[in-house]
């Protein structure tokens, strides 16, 4: 019987380095190779770790998700072992994975999840929010249109569910996702977590409108996740 490798989804810090677990050193040490979004910021992680990289990196970034998924699989038939990072926190979420772990399970390859730092748990647990019901959605569509339903659909489904919504948004179109928001759901109060576990790490509680303006006065910056609840 071939033996086959193992593929670990390994979860890394967010911001703060100090976040990173004992698990995911011990995996970094030991896989043959490491799949990951950026070879400059996981060479980066690496070396903080004091963890020779010499021709384990993989490039696994969107673009490249299917084809490099074939070339990955082929790896761990041949029995070697394979950690998927992203390039800050869980992989999968809001980051390429999912092809891969689909084609894995199908292939009879073992895939372990050595959890740790999440943007969007962290923000949701910090918020003040409820966190007991959560609605995830990542980055909203780029496209106005497609963007504006998929808020509409959102508010009728949670009508009743009444679950905190989390977002993922990039700075430079924050201020637009706002005011979609605020066309959607009225003025109801919103947490922005900015930069979480680093230096600048900030929380803004309040209604869209305030925090419209507060941000059309100055430039968002930073990884920003946005919450809201319609129940209080």
């Amino acid at each position: 019987m071939e033996h086959k490798g193992t593929l670990y989804i390994v979860a890394t810090p967010i911001g703060n380095l100090q976040d990173i677990t004992l698990r995911a050193i011990e995996v970094f040490k030991k896989v043959d190779y490491i799949a990951c979004e950026d070879t400059r910021k996981a060479g980066f992680l690496l070396k903080n770790l004091n963890i020779a990289n010499d021709g384990m990196l993989i490039s696994f970034y969107e673009e490249v998700e299917e084809k490099k998924t074939e070339n990955i699989l082929n790896i761990l038939k041949n029995g070697q072992d394979v950690a998927l990072v992203s390039d800050s926190g869980t992989p999968l979420i809001s980051d390429p994975g999912f092809r891969l772990i689909r084609a894995c399970l199908q292939d009879g390859i073992n895939v372990v999840s050595v959890p740790g730092p999440s943007a969007c748990i962290s923000a949701l647990v910090s918020s003040g929010l409820p966190p007991d019901k959560f609605i995830f959605l990542g980055f909203l569509p780029k496209k106005e249109g497609k963007r504006m339903r998929l808020l509409e659909e959102l508010k009728t489904a949670n009508h009743n569910l009444e679950a905190t919504v989390i977002i993922y948004e990039a700075p430079h179109r924050l201020i637009k996702t706002l005011k979609n928001l605020s066309q959607v759901f009225g003025d109801v109060n919103i947490v922005i977590m900015r930069e979480m576990t680093k230096i600048h790490e900030q929380r803004l509680t309040g209604n869209i409108k305030d925090m419209i303006i507060e941000f059309e006065n100055r430039k968002p910056k930073g990884e920003i996740v946005i919450l809201l609840t319609t129940k209080y």
